[in-house]
């Protein structure tokens, strides 16, 4: 066991009874600075440990930790989030659905982190995941439907985890093309749709999300804190990552089965109630050439249509997007 964790241990049988820094020194055989340094590797895992002159280390309050059990016991579905992998710590949850996958792992297995150390979005870009604080998990389709019409599947899982969101933290979030999820304009999750195909065939599809869920602001990098929020934010209050893990599945489950029966068009019209773009002047940049205009909202087959200003009609499918105004 490491020092950290015997120090946890100590703070637990002590309950609301200090303990002093000489005794932790003793029992873990290790300097009073060492000591310190076990303090706040458990304070850089969520655990409030407060420190008394005189008096000692109490254990105040404990982070927020994912469980199995509870999350099959509330995940109430018929396959999506039945098959249950939690880890403490991974790279990516997408490397490890996408192993699974290959290994035969049936459709709606679910793949969930504490932390992720090598989190990924569009593009390759890094995606930040720090322990106990979101819900990055990944999880693992078998769709039917011909290869041209995957991206669709980015939509019905942006509308999924909106509905989501907005029913556990009871926040408005809104969807910004083609999978970002915004709360008060900015960044509050990333969906990463990635496929294997073979012979023009789809094998299998890994649906990516990752939700900012009781971050605060001083959690993010320099670089993230005026793009990104989360939902204890936004919300005011933390949010239960169980419920909402649990709510994402039902909804992804409810929506992936609706298009099974009727196509893209109802998922559309949902994508287009929940959107953060339609009716706004936006620029996309697609494969390089700049399209402006007002975002209209979605094809049949999912692409964006922007009308341009001098009437014409174009048809995004896919590209990074800018809200003018």
């Amino acid at each position: 066991m490491k020092k950290h964790e015997l120090l946890l241990n100590m703070l637990e049988e002590a309950g609301a009874s200090p303990v002093s820094g000489e005794e932790v020194s003793r029992m873990l055989n290790v300097s009073r600075t060492a000591v310190w340094k076990h303090v706040n590797k458990l304070r850089e895992l969520g655990y409030v440990i407060e420190a008394s002159p005189r008096l000692g280390y109490t254990l105040a309050a404990k982070p927020d930790k994912l469980n199995a059990d509870k999350l099959s016991e509330v995940i109430r579905t018929q396959s999506f989030g039945r098959r249950l992998h939690l880890l403490d710590t991974t790279v990516s949850t997408q490397g490890d659905a996408m192993r699974l996958a290959e290994q035969g792992a049936p459709e709606g297995t679910l793949v969930v982190s504490e932390e992720q150390t090598g989190g990924r979005g569009r593009q390759g870009r890094k995606f930040f995941s720090p322990p106990r604080k979101g819900v990055w998990m990944s999880v693992i389709l078998r769709p039917q439907q011909p290869l041209q019409y995957t991206p669709q599947l980015t939509l019905l899982a942006g509308v999924a985890v909106c509905r989501a969101v907005r029913r556990v933290a009871g926040v408005e979030a809104f969807i910004k093309w083609p999978n970002d999820l915004l709360v008060d304009g900015r960044k509050v999750c990333g969906i990463l749709l990635e496929s294997a195909v073979e012979d023009q065939r789809i094998r299998y599809c890994i649906a990516g999300i990752g939700i900012d869920v009781n971050l605060d602001a001083e959690d993010y990098p320099e670089e993230l804190r005026a793009i990104a929020t989360s939902l204890k934010e936004a919300a005011g209050a933390p949010v239960d990552r169980t419920a909402l893990i649990a709510a994402v599945m039902e909804e992804l489950e409810s929506l992936y089965m609706l298009y099974g029966q009727e196509g893209f068009k109802p998922i559309g019209v949902l994508w287009e109630a929940l959107s953060a773009i339609v009716g706004r002047k936006v620029s996309v940049r697609d494969n390089g050439q700049p399209v402006e205009g007002i975002a209209e909202g979605l094809d049949a087959a999912g692409a964006l249509l922007v009308r341009r200003s001098d009437g014409s009609l174009a048809t995004v499918f896919s590209g990074d997007i800018q809200i003018n105004q």
